[in-house]
C-alpha cells in the first residue's frame, strides 16, 4: 500500500523538523565552544566570571545569569574576591550549604525548572526572584568540590524545560572549573613569586617595584614619603644559642607585627636576610619616627615565647624621607635610609664594646 499524500506531507514535515532541530543543536554548540575559547586565556577570578556571564547573556539572548556560591571556608576568598566587581555583585548570591543541597540533591548535573520556580528562590540574587519564570542550574566544581552554580533565568516559561539536552551547559561548567583551577594555580605563583618564603612579606623586588611607585606619587602630589630600614639585632646570638628554627622565629614574629601595626597604606617587606623595610606614604619624618618609637615599645614589652623561654626583639633603624637633600630618586632615598642604619648599627656596637670594656 502506497503512502497517502497525508503521510507524505507529514513525512516531510517530520524531517524538516528533524534537520532543524540538528542545525539548532549546531547552534548552540558552536555558540557553547566559542564561549569556552574566550574563557581559557583569562587570569583572573573576576575576569573570568564577568567575561563569561557577559558572553552567555549576549549569545544566547539571556535576561538573567548569575552565580550561586555556598558560603563555606574555601568559598570565602573567592566570594570576596568576586563581590569587589560591581558588576559582580548584582549577579551573585551566597547560600548555606544546606540550601544548595536541598536544590541540587547533591547531584554534579544540570537541573532545569520553569513554572513553579519557588523551590529555587533562594539561589536568586536580589530583585530578581518575581521574575525568573523558568531557569538552567549548573553545578560548578573546583579541585574536585561542587562550590556554586551557574544559573540562566528567563521570563518564559518554556525556555528551559525537564528533558532538554544540557550537554552544552555541562561542557562549559567543566571549562569553567578547569579555567578555576588553572587561575588558582596561575595566582599561587603569582603570591609566591611576590612574598619572602618565610614571613609571608612582599619581598624585595615587589618593595623596588612599590618604592618607584610611591615615589613618584609622592612627587606627583607634593606629598611626604618616608622610608625605614630595620635591622634585627642579635640574630646570630639566637640561631648559635637556640637554632636556626628560633631564628626563623624571631624574623616570622617580627614581620607579623611589623605588618600588624602598619597602616593599610604602608608597604611592608623584608628586605633580605634581617633587614625589613617599611615605606611609609602621606608620613613625613616626625610622623615616621613616631611608628618607630611604637614599635620599638611594643616589641620591649613583648618578647616571643620560644621552647618556655623569652627572646628579646630589637632593631636597630635607618629613616629617610623625600625631602632630604640627599635623595633625588629612589633608589637615593633607600641608599640613605641604608646609610643611616648602617650608622645606626655601628654606634650601637660601639656602645656594646664600651660597657663590655668597662665590666
Amino acid at each position: 500500500m502506497s503512502p497517502s499524500p497525508e503521510d507524505d506531507l507529514k513525512s516531510i514535515r517530520d524531517k524538516k523538523s528533524f534537520i532543524e532541530t540538528m542545525q539548532g543543536n549546531d547552534e548552540i554548540a558552536r555558540k557553547f565552544f566559542e564561549i569556552q575559547i574566550d574563557l581559557l586565556p583569562l587570569t583572573s577570578f573576576t575576569g573570568l566570571f564577568e567575561t563569561l556571564i557577559q558572553k552567555l547573556e549576549h549569545a544566547f539572548s539571556l535576561p538573567y545569569v548569575w552565580l550561586s556560591f555556598i558560603q563555606r571556608s574555601d568559598t570565602i576568598n573567592l566570594i570576596q574576591t568576586l563581590s569587589s566587581s560591581e558588576f559582580l555583585k548584582q549577579r551573585l548570591s551566597v547560600v548555606e550549604e544546606k540550601v544548595f543541597s536541598d536544590i541540587f540533591k547533591n547531584g554534579a548535573s544540570p537541573i532545569l525548572c520553569h513554572k513553579d520556580t519557588k523551590t529555587i528562590n533562594q539561589l536568586y540574587p536580589a530583585g530578581e526572584k518575581c521574575s525568573i519564570k523558568s531557569a538552567a542550574l549548573a553545578p560548578l566544581s573546583f579541585r574536585g568540590t561542587v562550590i556554586g552554580s551557574l544559573n540562566h533565568g528567563d521570563t518564559a516559561e518554556d525556555r528551559y524545560q525537564p528533558g532538554m539536552d544540557t550537554t552544552g551547559l555541562e561542557q562549559l561548567t567543566k571549562v569553567v572549573s578547569t579555567c578555576l583551577s588553572n587561575i588558582a594555580a596561575y595566582e599561587e605563583l603569582k603570591l609566591n613569586a611576590s612574598r619572602d618564603h618565610l614571613t609571608g612579606l612582599l619581598n624585595r623586588r615587589v618593595m623596588e617595584s612599590a618604592l618607584d611607585r610611591e615615589y613618584k606619587r609622592a612627587l606627583r602630589y607634593s606629598e611626604p614619603l618616608s622610608l625605614i630600614i630595620l635591622d634585627l639585632d642579635d640574630l646570630k646570638v639566637i640561631n648559635d644559642g637556640h637554632g636556626h628554627d628560633a631564628g626563623d622565629a624571631v624574623l616570622k614574629y617580627l614581620g607579623q607585627k611589623l605588618l600588624e601595626m602598619s597602616r593599610e597604606s604602608d608597604i611592608v617587606t623584608r628586605f633580605g636576610g634581617d633587614e625589613f623595610v617599611l615605606i611609609l606614604p602621606g608620613t613625613d619624618s616626625a610622623k615616621a619616627r613616631e611608628t618607630i618609637e611604637r614599635l620599638r615599645g611594643y616589641f620591649a614589652n613583648n618578647p616571643m615565647r620560644w621552647s618556655g623561654t623569652t627572646l628579646s626583639v630589637s632593631f636597630c633603624y635607618g629613616l629617610a624621607e623625600i625631602r632630604q637633600e640627599t635623595v633625588h630618586d629612589p633608589a637615593s632615598l633607600l641608599k640613605q635610609a641604608d646609610l643611616l642604619l648602617y650608622e645606626a648599627k655601628r654606634k650601637k656596637n660601639s656602645t656594646a664594646r664600651v660597657i663590655q670594656m668597662k665590666r
